[in-house]
């Protein structure tokens, strides 16, 4: 009877991976979109409604991605931080890239929105897995990048 309880890891490892997508990357979503690719408030506002319900079905397959990505790393920094940010970038830009266009950025505004998502995330790698593996040992998760964590599990 107490198994029942018990959430299933693979709902746990959802809620853990969207929790921080969802809090990482609005913060640094506004400030990407607000003072340097230079939209409006209101578009920064409808840029982080629609980024909030996007995150929702990516958050996870991101962290299966990154966790996959991340077993080619070795203890090192150098390779942590590369690897991390490689994982980020190669996800996650395409996405963002889609949810500022829909939004209202154009021209200019969407390539220097997606470079500088780019160039933030290039940056970020590191600190969002790092802040990822945090949230997921609060949710009672073994961290990311050594074995990855499957769906299922």
């Amino acid at each position: 009877m107490h198994q029942r309880l018990q959430r299933p890891k693979h709902r746990t490892a959802f809620f853990a991976d969207t929790t921080a997508l969802i809090l990482f990357f609005t913060t640094t979503g506004i400030i990407n979109e607000r003072f340097i690719a230079g939209m409006d408030w209101n578009q920064v506002l409808y840029a982080r409604l629609l980024g909030a319900a996007l995150m929702i079905p990516v958050a996870r397959p991101y962290g299966v991605w990154r966790d996959w990505v991340m077993t080619r790393a070795n203890q090192s920094r150098v390779s942590r931080v590369f690897w991390d940010s490689i994982a980020l970038v190669s996800f996650q830009v395409p996405i963002y890239a889609a949810i500022i266009a829909f939004s209202g950025a154009s021209g200019g505004d969407l390539v220097r929105g997606t470079l500088g998502a780019a160039l933030m995330m290039l940056f970020l790698g590191r600190p969002y897995g790092a802040f990822l593996n945090g949230v997921r040992k609060l949710f009672g998760l073994p961290p990311g990048g050594d074995k990855p964590m499957s769906l299922n599990s």
